[in-house]
């Protein structure tokens, strides 16, 4: 190794220690921008006005008024998936026209589209489903299927819409047992 290199080398590994002295043992690194006074308190845990309560970055309680507290009514989950847009609804009625004339490559091409413009819709992953069924392809239609159950929220048309399908697709697969599950889920809503 040349001089200069072990100067380099030598001027890395001084950086590098003083880098790790940064902060004692245990001590955060994060200082808020504001500087230290403007810390938030450490989380809360529970409700009682004896212990401390948690609380999301975007729920944290108004100083100026310490007895309310700033909720949404919101959920933060969603209750359903994307509704169509025209797009995605046109590219939809398309595949249906194709896999009703047995094209059903072309029809996964067409929803492979809607589904990259609302990937949050059900309905595009249930017919997704439905073309990969008929492309004999039961594989990625169950995983379609699935999908689609976990974005239908609330709408239990769409629920059981989607947990029939599953369960035709569990069956053609030789999963009867998978299927009487499916079915079983899809009776009970």
């Amino acid at each position: 190794m040349s001089r200069q290199g072990v100067f380099h080398a030598g001027m890395l590994a001084a950086l590098l220690s003083l880098a790790g002295c940064a902060t004692g043992p245990g001590e955060s690194i994060y200082v808020p921008a504001g500087g230290p006074e403007s810390a938030p308190e450490p989380p809360r845990t529970t409700e009682s006005k004896d212990e401390p309560q948690v609380w999301r970055k975007s729920e944290q309680p108004d100083t100026s008024e310490p007895e309310q507290v700033q909720r949404s009514n919101k959920p933060s989950y969603r209750d359903a998936g994307d509704e169509l847009s025209p797009a995605a609804l046109s590219l939809v009625r398309d595949a249906d026209n194709l896999l009703q004339s047995g094209d059903a490559q072309a029809a996964i091409v067409r929803l492979e589209r809607a589904q990259r413009i609302a990937p949050r819709s059900a309905e595009v992953y249930f017919k997704l489903s439905e073309a990969y069924v008929a492309d004999n392809k039961l594989g990625p239609a169950e995983q379609f299927t699935l999908k689609g159950l976990s974005l239908a929220g609330n709408d239990t048309r769409l629920q059981r819409a989607g947990w029939l399908l599953l369960a035709d697709i569990r069956r053609a697969r030789g999963n009867v047992a998978g299927a009487s599950q499916a079915e079983e889920r899809a009776s009970a809503l």
